[in-house]
């Protein structure tokens, strides 16, 4: 039998929107899109991309250490941006934050994000940090 459980963490931002920060299915955690929000759940950096995707990877690793996993157990990160043209930075901000073996990974431009001015998302799937990577 399949053990799932909430990953929950307080406060909870997402909580107004009747959302899960994301759920721990046996030993896989599956995180909701990530943005650059404080504890309030307001956005931060508006129109400064560098400090919202700071926030964003401080977000992303506070659920997944609420769930047992850290950001080196990220296996698969679908990115969204609104400009391509920090894609040279998304690269530089994945190896600061991800080790190698690096995260399977998708990179998306869109139109927009919940907010107007959101930059960007980032949503993961982790293993739980007791599992073995294996090359």
């Amino acid at each position: 039998m399949t053990t799932v459980k909430q990953i929950k963490i307080n406060p909870d931002p997402y909580k107004p929107f009747n959302l899960a920060q994301g759920y721990k299915v046996g030993n896989i955690l599956y995180i909701s899109g990530q943005a650059a929000y404080n504890e309030n759940g307001d956005l931060i950096g508006k129109d400064n991309f560098d400090l919202q995707a700071e926030q964003t990877f401080a977000n992303l690793k506070r659920v997944l250490e609420a769930g047992g996993s850290s950001l080196k157990n990220v296996i698969k990160v679908t990115i969204f941006l609104k400009d391509m043209g920090n894609f040279d930075k998304i690269v530089a901000l994945r190896e600061k934050y991800f080790e190698a073996p690096y995260p399977a990974d998708t990179i998306v431009e869109i139109s927009s994000l919940y907010s107007p001015d959101a930059l960007i998302e980032i949503e993961a799937i982790a293993i739980e940090n007791n599992t073995v990577f294996s090359e």
